[in-house]
């Protein structure tokens, strides 16, 4: 099951922030037991790293981003993907960037903390928890 993950999720996971950190944290370990084929947009990566080097000492961001590209595909974002971002009706361009990301790389389901964000997705979108709860169904 592939599955994006937005820069909050993983942001929640890489700065401990309570209480969001624990079902993120629990997904992020589904994803290092290949249980989840976890994605990131690649604007993802840049915009982690660029907070984690204004929060966190130059060596500590740099391992962070080198754990997070050991365990997440990043999903690419190209001329398409931004051609299709820029004909949706989202009222954030990087959400838009994140969906058509997402899509282009055959992502099933997008896991956000900012569901509204995301209300003209054709692609699934659950928090962590909401993810859980259907993931628990399926077993």
């Amino acid at each position: 099951m592939k599955v994006l993950f937005d820069t909050n999720i993983i942001l929640d996971v890489l700065l401990d922030r309570k209480p969001f950190s624990e079902h993120a944290s629990y997904l992020m370990s589904r994803v290092e037991r290949s249980e989840i084929n976890g994605f990131l947009c690649a604007t993802t990566v840049t915009t982690i790293h660029y907070l984690l080097f204004k929060n966190l000492a130059k060596k500590k961001a740099i391992e962070s981003i080198n754990s997070i590209m050991a365990l997440f595909e990043v999903a690419s974002v190209n001329r398409l993907v931004i051609e299709n971002a820029l004909k949706l009706k989202f009222s954030d361009f990087g959400d838009s960037i994140m969906h058509e990301s997402a899509k282009h790389a055959g992502a099933e389901y997008i896991i956000t903390r900012n569901i509204k964000d995301f209300k003209k997705s054709k692609i699934p979108v659950y928090t962590p928890t909401e993810f859980l709860s259907m993931l628990e169904s399926l077993d």
